[in-house]
C-alpha cells in the first residue's frame, strides 16, 4: 500500500534532481493543484513538473524508493477524481512541460509530449495542412493528449474517427519503477501483436504515466457546411442521432437541450465575442463570399436557434471541395428527412471557427457551481435511460427547486456505435480555489458569486451518484472513470483477475494513481 506520509527528505531530492523551479511544496499553487472543477482533495506533499522524460524517469524512482504515491495530472480539467486523491501526501506529477511536438510527414505520424494541448497541436498541424483523426475535446485550449488519452474523451473528429483511444499509434508511459515503456514494436502500426496500447488508454494513469503519445496524421479538409436541427421530443432526435451516426458523413456532431443551448451556449454573447465570432467565421471560410453571406447568416437569426426545439443537434460536414461537403450536406439532411426540421446553423458555424472555448462554462451562466455526469449507451437503452432519467428528476424536482439545483443535458457520438448522454448539474454554492485560479479575477468580476451552501452540495453528491446508479442499471460505460464511476465490478471475473494481475506486475507497490479504477 502507499504511504501516507513521506519525509521531507523526499522534497529535498526531487529538488536536486529536477531543480527548485520545478517542485512547489506549499502555498497557494498547490491548492489549486490539489482541486479539480468539482472538488478538493487532500493536500499533496509535493507538486513536480519534469520538463523532459529523464526528469520524470527520475522523479519516479524517487517516489518508488520512498513508497510515496504518484498522481499524475494533465490540463486540469477533470471533475472526476481523476487526479484528487483524499488522503493527500501524495506527489502530484504535473505533466505540462512535456510539450514537445515532431512531425514525421513522410510517415504520417506526429509524436507529442504528454503535456501538449490539443489547441497547441492544431495550431502546428493546421499550419502544414495536417490534423489528426481525433483532435480534441470543446475543452482544447487546457486539455492535453495525456490527460485525453489516459481519461478517454471525444469530441471533434468523434463521429468519423472514434474517440481519443481509437486515434493512438503507440505510447510511452512510464512505469512505476522508472522504466520507460515503448507500447509497440512499430511505429506505424499498433496492431502488432496483442494490442499494448490499449491497456494504458483511459486507465486514468493507473498503470503508468504517459510521457509520449504517436498519432497518425491527415490531410485537412478545408471546405466545411455547418448544418443545425431541431427536434421536438426526445425519440425523434435520438433516431436521427443514429442515423447520422450510421450514415458516417460528418466529422462532428453534438446536441444539447434547449436549459444548455440557453445557457451554457448563449452566454457568448456581447459585441466583443460576436465580432470574434464574426472575423473567425471569415478567417477561415476559403470562400469569402461565402463567409460574409454565413455571417450575415448568423446575424439575422440572432438566439433564435437556442429556442429552436427541445433538442437541437449541431454537424459539421468537411469536404475535399466546396461539392463534395455540399453532396454530403445533402445526403446527411436525406437521411434526417421526417425526424425534425432544419435550423439556423449559428452554433455549428461558431464552433468551427472556435473549436476550443475558454473555461468559462467550469461555472454556470449564473455563477452557480458545475458538474457533468455522462454515461455511453447502446442504441436501443437510449430512450429507455432516457424515460427513467426524467422521470427520477420529476419526482425530485421540488426539493431540487427549494435548493437552486438544476440540470440541462448533452449529447455526442462515441464512435459509430455509442451514444453519450451527459447530463450538467449546477448550484449555487462558493467557488474553490480551481475556479479563482482558472477564471482569474477579470472574468470573475463579472460573475455572480456565492455563498456557501452545504445542503445544495450535498444534495448534489446524492443526485449525481443516484444518476450513475440509474445510467449502470442501463448498460452504460464512462470515459474519465477516475474515482467517480464504477468500474471493477462490470468486469467479468476472469477479466477482474487479469486487470489486479497486471497492476501488480507494473505497479507491484500500489503508488501510481491509488484508488483511481478502484485498484
Amino acid at each position: 500500500m502507499a504511504t501516507l506520509a513521506a519525509p521531507q527528505s523526499l522534497v529535498t531530492d526531487l529538488k536536486v534532481a529536477l531543480g527548485d523551479a520545478a517542485v512547489t511544496a506549499g502555498g497557494p499553487h498547490l491548492s489549486y493543484l490539489a482541486a479539480d472543477v468539482y472538488r478538493t482533495g487532500g493536500l499533496p506533499l509535493a507538486a513536480i513538473r519534469p520538463t523532459t522524460v529523464a526528469d520524470l524517469q527520475a522523479a519516479v524512482r524517487l517516489c518508488g524508493a520512498a513508497g510515496v504515491a504518484m498522481v499524475p495530472r494533465g490540463g486540469g480539467a477533470s471533475y472526476t477524481d481523476g487526479y484528487i486523491r483524499p488522503e493527500g501526501g501524495h506527489v502530484l506529477i504535473d505533466t505540462g512541460a512535456l510539450d514537445s511536438i515532431t512531425i514525421d510527414e513522410v510517415n504520417s505520424v506526429v509524436t507529442v509530449g504528454a503535456g501538449v494541448t490539443w489547441a497547441n497541436l492544431k495550431r502546428a498541424l493546421e499550419a502544414r495542412g495536417l490534423r489528426t483523426p481525433f483532435w480534441g475535446p470543446f475543452s482544447g485550449l487546457a486539455a492535453t493528449v495525456g490527460g485525453s488519452v489516459s481519461q478517454n474523451t471525444l469530441s471533434h473528429g468523434s463521429s468519423a474517427h472514434g474517440i481519443s483511444a481509437q486515434s493512438v499509434l503507440s505510447l510511452d508511459v512510464v512505469l512505476a519503477s522508472g522504466e520507460l515503456l515503448t507500447t509497440s514494436a512499430a511505429t506505424a502500426l499498433r496492431f502488432y501483436g496483442p494490442d499494448l496500447t490499449g491497456l494504458f488508454t483511459g486507465d486514468c494513469g493507473a498503470l503508468g504515466i504517459k510521457a509520449a503519445i504517436r498519432l497518425p496524421l491527415l490531410p485537412v479538409l478545408p471546405h466545411a457546411e455547418a448544418l443545425s436541427f431541431a427536434f421536438d421530443r426526445f425519440a425523434d432526435f435520438h433516431a436521427a442521432a443514429r442515423r447520422a451516426q450510421l450514415a458516417r458523413l460528418d466529422d462532428s456532431w453534438f446536441a444539447l437541450d434547449m436549459a444548455l443551448s440557453q445557457g451554457q451556449i448563449a452566454r457568448q454573447e456581447g459585441m466583443g465575442a460576436r465580432l470574434k465570432i464574426a472575423a473567425e467565421v471569415l478567417r477561415k471560410s476559403p470562400d469569402k463570399l461565402k463567409g460574409v453571406a454565413q455571417v450575415m447568416k448568423m446575424a439575422l437569426a440572432g438566439e433564435n436557434p437556442m429556442r429552436a426545439g427541445e433538442y437541437m443537434m449541431h454537424v459539421i460536414v468537411e469536404g475535399i471541395d466546396p461539392a463534395d461537403a455540399a453532396h454530403k450536406a445533402r445526403h446527411l439532411r436525406r437521411s434526417l428527412a421526417g425526424l425534425g426540421r432544419e435550423i439556423a446553423n449559428t452554433v455549428p458555424a461558431f464552433v468551427r471557427s472556435l473549436p476550443f472555448a475558454p473555461l468559462f462554462n467550469i461555472l454556470g451562466p449564473g455563477g452557480e457551481r458545475w458538474v457533468p455526469i455522462h454515461g455511453v449507451f447502446a442504441h436501443d437503452q437510449a430512450v429507455p435511460f432516457d424515460t427513467a432519467f426524467k422521470a427520477l428528476i420529476a419526482a425530485r424536482k421540488a426539493e431540487m427547486d427549494r435548493l437552486g439545483v438544476w440540470l440541462g443535458t448533452m449529447f455526442s457520438p462515441a464512435a459509430q456505435v455509442g451514444f453519450l448522454y451527459e447530463i450538467a448539474l449546477y448550484w449555487p454554492d462558493s467557488r474553490s480555489a480551481y475556479h479563482e485560479t482558472t477564471l482569474g479575477p477579470d472574468h470573475l468580476a463579472g460573475v455572480r458569486s456565492f455563498p456557501p451552501s452545504e445542503d445544495a452540495r450535498a444534495y448534489v453528491e446524492t443526485l449525481k451518484g443516484d444518476l450513475i446508479a440509474l445510467m449502470q442499471q442501463h448498460g452504460a460505460g464512462h470515459f474519465q472513470i477516475g474515482r467517480a464511476y464504477p468500474y471493477q465490478q462490470r468486469l467479468a471475473p476472469a477479466a477482474r483477475g487479469l486487470l489486479r494481475a497486471l497492476k501488480t506486475e507494473l505497479d507491484p507497490q500500489g503508488l501510481m494513481n491509488p484508488g483511481a479504477l478502484g485498484l
